[in-house]
Formats: structure tokens, sequence, C-alpha cells
């Protein structure tokens, strides 16, 4: 299961426990004058029926014992009569609040994937607990409930494999240039009194080249296919967009001392051409400060709050 799919979960928690606990309600009250069992699975049967993905749905006495079968389609997945589930935070968080929770994603001891389960309080007309229904539902069917749509399915996986093109597209750039460096250097050899001047600056900008490329890649891999969202005081894609606007100019401020060399040597008359250059990196230093200072002070204030 996706670091992704978790994240998704917290996101839409809130609506998901309001849709489970509203199915609950709706078919039982969770104050009976008498509650028995045989009224209570009659009630499951009405929402087995409207909702088709679940895994189990079952019944615990007040201790904490299953005191039903698992209500389930799947052969497999029967049973669980006299299991005693008094540990399980979604029985003790319902008998604790008195109302309808939602777990946080546990793997399930029936299909070893990550499941939540929603648990409901029944009690009586003098307000003793008799029974907590409950009900498992996979993880990857709980974000299915709440993006139901599949144009909506299909368009968030057609981003997610885009976002996988590009990002080994931009991989193979990298490597390219990496190998292009490496090879510059070899074919002048490796003696300090035969090294072209030339040669090594071109050589460390292909290297300063790659180098951003491939941290830009790293962070649009994580964040946007992995969903490893980066929480610091850096502001995630913040620093990622430092970095890599910091390689540009450093790679644009050596092509531009090696031009003042070259033209300082062979052709003084284009030495202009060079300054001029010197003083578009100079800007982008210097709106590289201003980026810097404006989207840090940002994020502090963010993180103030």
């Amino acid at each position: 299961m996706e670091i992704r799919d978790i994240q998704q979960f917290a996101e839409i928690r809130p609506q998901v426990r309001a849709y489970l606990c509203y199915l609950f309600s709706r078919n039982m009250p969770s104050r009976l004058p008498d509650p028995s069992l045989k009224t209570i699975e009659s009630a499951l049967d009405k929402i087995e029926n409207e909702v088709s993905q679940f895994e189990t749905l079952y019944v615990l006495d007040s201790s904490g014992t299953q005191v039903s079968h698992n209500l389930t389609n799947k052969i497999n997945f029967k049973g669980g009569l006299g299991v005693n589930r008094s540990n399980k935070s979604y029985f003790y968080r319902a008998v604790r609040q008195k109302r309808c929770v939602l777990s946080d994603p546990y793997p399930s001891s029936l299909t070893n994937n990550l499941t939540v389960t929603a648990s409901y309080p029944i009690y009586n007309i003098k307000g003793d607990l008799c029974f907590v229904v409950c009900i498992d539902i996979s993880l990857s069917d709980v974000l299915k409930i709440a993006h139901n749509s599949s144009l909506e399915t299909f368009f968030s996986s057609f981003i997610k494999w885009g976002y996988i093109g590009f990002s080994m597209a931009l991989l193979m750039v990298a490597f390219l240039l990496f190998y292009n460096g490496l090879q510059s250097i070899a074919s002048h050899g490796f003696k300090i009194d035969l090294v072209d001047i030339e040669s090594m600056f071109k050589s460390t900008i292909l290297l300063t080249l790659s180098l951003a490329i491939f941290d830009l890649v790293k962070t649009v891999f994580e964040e946007e296919v992995l969903g490893r969202t980066k929480k610091d005081h850096s502001g995630g894609i913040h620093k990622t967009m430092v970095r890599f606007l910091g390689s540009i100019i450093i790679a644009l401020a050596i092509e531009a001392l090696m031009l003042v060399f070259k033209f300082a040597i062979t052709d003084p008359t284009h030495i202009l051409s060079a300054v001029f250059l010197i003083v578009g990196v100079t800007s982008l230093l210097i709106g590289l400060a201003l980026y810097v200072k404006l989207v840090g002070h940002k994020v502090e204030n963010d993180n103030s709050y």
C-alpha cells in the first residue's frame, strides 16, 4: 500500500466517518428500548445490500467479545464468533467516546492489507452499553467510496504516470549530461600539466547541470509519484527550487568566467558580451536571494500558527 493512499485517507477521513456513521444510524438507532442481536443483524443485512465495498460486518458485546459470525460475501472471511476484541482501538474508542468512530489504517488479520474499521455503540433506554457494531473496509475501497468517479480515478492515474514519464525522461537527460561531463574530462587525460582549462569549465558546467536535473527528478518522483511530502521549515519544493536555480546560476557563472578568459586572450572586442552575461548572472543571483527571503519568511509565518 502506497504512502499516498494513507495521506489521502487522512484528508478524507472526516467525510468517510460521516458517511459510515450515517449508514449505521439510518439503519439502527444508537439507543433502543430493548436491543437484541436479532434486531441488529437484521439491520446489518440492510447495510450489506447498500454497501458492496466492505470486508466484514460483525457485532461485539459490551465486553468486546464478538457475538455474531462475520457477515461477508467471501467464504474465507467467515467465522469470528467468540473472538475477544476488547483490546482493539475501534472498540474501546467507541466505548469511551460513546459515539461512532473510525479507526486508523491497520493490517487486517483476514487479508493482511491495510484496513479501517468503523464502530458504532448501541445503548438501551437506560444508557447502558449493549453492543458495538463494526464494519471493516479495506483502505483501497475507502478511497473508492470517497472518489467514486471513474473519470476522477482515471485522471489521477494519468497524472501519476505522466509524472513518471517526465521523471524518467529528465533522468536520462541527467545521465547523458553526467556521461558527457566525464567523457570531456577523460578525453584530455588526467595529467595536471596537460589540463585544458576550457575543457574543465565545460565539464564542470555539464556535471553541475546534471546534478541540478537529478535533484529535480528526485523531488518530483518522491512528492508526485510516491507521495512523500516533506514537512520541514524549508517548505519541500521551495528547497528544491533554491538548489535547482543555484545550480543553474553556478553553471552560468562558470560559462561567463570562461568567456572572459577566452575573449581576453583571443578577441578583446567581444569581451563586452561576457560582461553582459555576468550582469545577467548577478541579476539571477539577486532574484534568488529575494525569493529565498520572501518565501522563507512566508514559511516561517505559516509554521508559527
